[in-house]
């Protein structure tokens, strides 16, 4: 069953079209990743899925209904968490999820949601005294109230520590296991690696590629990046002229080489022709990051 349909999704502001002709689905069940550059039209994509704003041309629908036109019933169904949320200093943990649970007939059990994301100490807490952590887990929470069957979240851990990062990817993961459809923005390449069943990747208001990550990955022009060190050099160009390789650098003293498998496969050979010793010798995989850099021709 698909929770999101978007079609040739166009919008502009001013003339200038931040979203040209965009058209993904998303599964029910699914972690699905949105990636691009800053201004690449990421979140007007996700403000069109949430009603937030009208498309000028195509067709968005959540769970079969018109976010725009039928807006009340998309409500129900779903949760967003945008970027940059915030919520009045005073307020505390409780009364934000008494609020919110307020707008909806059939709202979550708050106790046993607050206990879920770990925010029962924190009840009394004000808004303005929560660490970034704390606040994701209550935006998190507030956009799971209603019981939705589809949450968006926005640039999520954007600001928040290596440790507070990881415990809300492990609350995204959850969170699908109760059965919730995410749709996950996000400009963390380790984040969209390690949630996203598939990703979408946003360059210039259009859609650049659509895949799993690992099918990402495989596009890389590099997919391959052999690492070491060596008493004896070997020539760059004798490198480069490797099958497959793309490029070669000098990194914190070491040699490094960018190809394939088949640049892999030639290495070897090489250095026992050389009679060269190569110390520390790492192969590793391309990452999500070598990907992007490629689909999109800029860094994050």
């Amino acid at each position: 069953m698909t929770a999101i349909e978007v079609r040739g999704l166009h919008k502009a502001y001013g003339g200038r079209k931040v979203v040209d002709g965009i058209s993904f689905d998303v599964g029910e069940g699914e972690i699905f990743g949105i990636l691009g550059p800053n201004g690449a039209g990421k979140t007007t994509t996700v403000e069109c899925v949430a009603g937030l704003r009208t498309p000028d041309e195509g067709r968005v629908r959540v769970c079969g209904h018109d976010p725009v036109a039928r807006h009340a019933e998309v409500a129900r169904l779903l949760g967003v968490q945008l970027q940059e949320s915030e919520l009045q200093a005073r307020l505390t943990v409780g009364e934000a999820l008494d609020l919110y649970a307020s707008f909806y007939e059939r709202p979550a059990d708050r106790r046993e949601l607050a206990e879920r994301l770990g925010l029962l100490p924190h009840l009394r807490t004000r808004f303005a005294r929560l660490s970034g952590g704390q606040k994701q887990r209550l935006l998190i929470a507030l956009a799971l109230i209603g019981g939705p069957r589809v949450v968006v979240l926005d640039e999520l851990t954007t600001g928040l520590d290596p440790r507070a990062r990881r415990e809300v990817w492990s609350l995204v993961e959850d969170i699908r296991a109760g059965g919730v459809t995410v749709l996950l923005v996000t400009h963390f390449m380790e984040e969209a690696q390690r949630l996203c069943d598939r990703i979408a990747v946003i360059d210039g208001g259009r859609l650049a590629a659509l895949d799993t990550p690992g099918g990402l990955i495989g596009r890389a022009s590099a997919a391959k990046e052999i690492s070491f060190a060596a008493d004896t050099p070997l020539e760059p160009a004798e490198l480069r002229a490797l099958p497959g390789a793309v490029g070669v650098e000098t990194r914190d003293g070491r040699t490094v080489v960018h190809g394939t498998d088949e640049t892999v496969d030639a290495f070897v050979p090489l250095l026992a022709r050389r009679g060269v010793t190569a110390r520390q010798l790492r192969v590793t995989d391309a990452t999500l990051d070598d990907a992007f850099l490629d689909l999109t021709g800029t860094d994050r």
